[in-house]
């Protein structure tokens, strides 16, 4: 069994044989965020993707990530470190099921958050992360009614922040519908100079008390520039690793759930590890491989997000 400093200098060492770049999520476990090229949220990710001239890309994050990452570079060999490595939205809104929903309203606009399976991704118009998603609704034609899936509470936050009515897939993240109002509240109490920051898949009792609602990059900013000195975080708490770093002048706690377990660790993106990431570059799999008709199809509303996000 080796060492994680073993670990370590083999991912090193396979990288430049490989000549890969790895991309990791911000709720990757510490060990691999430190080890990666680039660290961020889905959507600076996927232009890390885009961008790459690498000859594989190892993808640290969840199956819908490396699967946005192979259709944006579909010569590219991309590996991810756990294939089962899934997503709660993703899981739940299924290609069938949207592909009738979609039919059910012929007038409509698809838009699609980018924590989608790539075949639900072809079947979308538009796709967006919690990033840029408020400033690609804005240009959408008032005119144009709007789908939005999987996340509906993203969806209900877009609403309010842009005025617009949309029809809602009715799917939530497994991780943020866990944080509890009440044990938020309990912490406000112990720190009571704390700004509580939120991801926009929590729920409303949870946004209504944040300080701060954004994407996960966006919370990270906005610790950095904030003059305050402690935070309740209301997102997976892999980010928090990169909060102390920026700022480890700075008390950062996670919110917890209601029941008290682990609940608020996303146990999809905790699938992956150090030594599965060893393993995945040294045997090369597993690798996401998609159908061309697919990867076609689920470039032009990708490509779309990217336009609309200048």
């Amino acid at each position: 069994m080796q060492t994680t400093v073993d670990l370590e200098e083999e991912i090193l060492k396979l990288k430049r044989e490989l000549n890969a770049v790895i991309l990791a999520h911000y709720y990757q476990e510490s060990e691999i965020q430190d080890l990666a090229d680039f660290v961020g949220d889905s959507l600076e990710l996927s232009r890390r993707a885009k961008e790459t001239n690498a000859d594989v890309i190892v993808f640290a994050g969840v199956y819908f990530m490396a699967e946005t990452a192979k259709i944006l570079n579909p010569d590219r060999k991309v590996l991810i470190p756990d294939v089962e490595a899934g997503c709660s939205l993703a899981d739940n809104c299924p290609a069938d099921l949207f592909k009738a929903w979609r039919e059910a309203h012929p007038d409509h606009i698809a838009v699609t958050y980018i924590n989608s399976t790539a075949e639900v991704k072809a079947l979308s118009d538009i796709i967006v992360t919690s990033s840029n998603a408020e400033k690609i609704i804005r240009q959408i034609p008032e005119d144009k009614p709007i789908l939005f899936a999987p996340d509906r509470n993203l969806g209900r936050y877009l609403m309010k922040k842009t005025g617009r009515k949309m029809v809602l897939w009715q799917g939530t993240c497994v991780v943020h519908e866990t944080f509890s109002e009440r044990k938020i509240l309990e912490l406000k109490l112990q720190y009571p100079e704390a700004k509580v920051i939120a991801h926009p898949e929590c729920e409303d009792a949870v946004l209504e008390k944040a300080d701060f609602i954004g994407s996960t990059s966006a919370l990270l900013r906005y610790v950095q520039s904030s003059q305050d000195k402690v935070f309740i975080v209301a997102t997976e708490p892999g980010i928090i690793h990169q909060m102390k770093k920026s700022c480890p002048d700075k008390i950062f706690v996670p919110a917890p759930s209601d029941s008290g377990c682990a609940c608020n660790e996303c146990p999809y993106m905790k699938k992956n590890t150090l030594e599965k990431l060893y393993l995945c570059m040294k045997n090369q799999r597993p690798e996401v491989i998609l159908p061309k008709e697919i990867i076609e199809k689920a470039l032009i509303p990708l490509e779309r997000m990217f336009e609309m996000s200048k």
